[in-house]
């Protein structure tokens, strides 16, 4: 596409760009479960205002935007006052989970540097489980991963044994998820965190989905276990606000246990002909608005709401599980939160994948083993019955094109 010539009205254009929408993902209707987090449409308008509110402004300026930084150090603050944070405690808000994940590796690694006396190659040890961003930020860095095999005992959790075995001198840092994406289950952080101890390895307890939903459920009565700076050994977390948070893309939060930690993180410069500069996230400029956005829909929701919110996307869950059972499906592990993975005896996951993407459904999948999955919201309390209906109607499809399959063996 050239540019053109002369400008065309918003009108125009703003017709153009809702025909193009016209056939993506039908999030506002429910039928998506990975992507968006769809509190319904008040929070949405909440998300919409403050963020335009906010929207020319700029993060990496805060002696310009003063009020963007006592946003930014208000929302770290309400995060930390959920997730156990000890006196000291502080972070920053970043553009994602990869940008928190990245920045805290960065920390960890300058931290094992500067104290530990590292010189050369650093490596940190991963379950099989956790993100890809982890080794994103590994490739950029240098870094090597040790991914490490889950426990065998069907619980789809870390190994905390075998992953400190896997840890030496130049390990800078051990990872556990809470919950992880593939499986929604909550890996055993404490235990991660003796081994931690005993090894003298940061750990961060990667909370990207759950750092702003498992506090809510555990206040609902949710067994949830220790995940959070209350165990010792935690140093970082990462904890994205544009998911469970229902906050605006793109805004996440890096956590540390104190500012000696934390400091480790910034970037900051003073080789060039410009002014110095001093960064404290992968990004330089940071839009205004996701941080406004956050700290509005925070502020909006509060506990109650968050815990409002978070009952009825575990109600959706369980009434998921019951639902799936009939269907003989098995969720694979015990998913507490609002993830769950799940795959049938005998129909191929990725055909009934297929069936239900005819029907209208965009949701994901894992590989290892496969399986659906469901990254459910509240809006989803309004059609988990009708994506029931419809996964039954897919392992009818898949079941009669099986037969048919061997008919025409039969016959051929």
């Amino acid at each position: 596409m050239a540019m053109p010539k002369a400008g065309r009205s918003w009108e125009d254009v703003r017709e153009e760009m809702i025909a193009r929408g016209a056939g993506d993902a039908k999030w506002r209707d429910g039928k998506t479960a990975v992507y968006v987090f769809n509190a319904g449409p008040e929070i949405g308008e909440v998300q919409h205002e403050a963020y335009t509110l906010f929207m020319s402004e700029n993060g990496l300026g805060p002696l310009a935007f003063p009020s963007l930084a006592q946003m930014e150090r208000e929302v770290v603050e309400m995060a930390l006052s959920v997730l156990h944070g000890p006196e000291g405690a502080t972070g920053a808000i970043t553009s994602g989970g990869t940008d928190s994940i990245t920045m805290a590796m960065k920390a960890a690694r300058d931290y094992a540097r500067a104290e530990k006396g590292l010189s050369g190659p650093a490596n940190i040890v991963l379950p099989q489980s956790a993100h890809p961003a982890f080794d994103k930020a590994a490739h950029l860095m240098d870094i090597e991963v040790r991914r490490v095999p889950l426990k065998v005992d069907g619980s789809y959790e870390a190994d905390p044994a075998a992953m400190g075995e896997a840890c030496d001198q130049s390990t800078i840092m051990m990872v556990g998820s809470a919950p992880n994406f593939p499986h929604g289950i909550i890996d055993p952080i404490e235990a991660l965190g003796q081994v931690a101890e005993a090894k003298g390895v940061w750990l961060h307890t990667d909370a990207c989905v759950g750092g702003y939903f498992a506090p809510f459920a555990r206040m609902n009565g949710v067994p949830v276990p220790p995940f959070d700076f209350e165990v010792t050994g935690v140093h970082s977390m990462s904890a994205d606000l544009h998911k469970y948070g229902y906050a605006a893309k793109g805004a996440s939060t890096v956590l540390f246990r104190s500012k000696a930690l934390f400091e480790h993180m910034p970037f900051d410069t003073k080789n060039w002909n410009g002014a110095p500069m001093k960064t404290p996230t992968l990004a330089g400029t940071r839009p205004g608005g996701a941080i406004s956005a956050a700290w509005a829909v925070m502020n909006v929701l509060g506990i109650e709401g968050y815990r409002e919110k978070q009952g009825l996307v575990c109600e959706t869950r369980e009434r998921a599980e019951k639902g799936l059972a009939q269907l003989r499906f098995e969720v694979l592990g015990k998913p507490m939160l609002g993830l769950i993975a799940f795959r049938h005896p005998e129909h191929d996951s990725f055909a009934l994948y297929s069936e239900m993407y005819r029907k209208g459904w965009f949701t994901s999948i894992t590989i290892d083993p496969p399986s659906l999955h469901l990254m459910l919201s509240p809006k989803h309390a309004e059609v988990i019955d009708q994506y029931l209906d419809d996964l039954r109607e897919a392992c009818e499809t898949v079941e009669a094109g099986k037969e048919g399959a061997k008919v025409e063996a039969r016959y051929n």
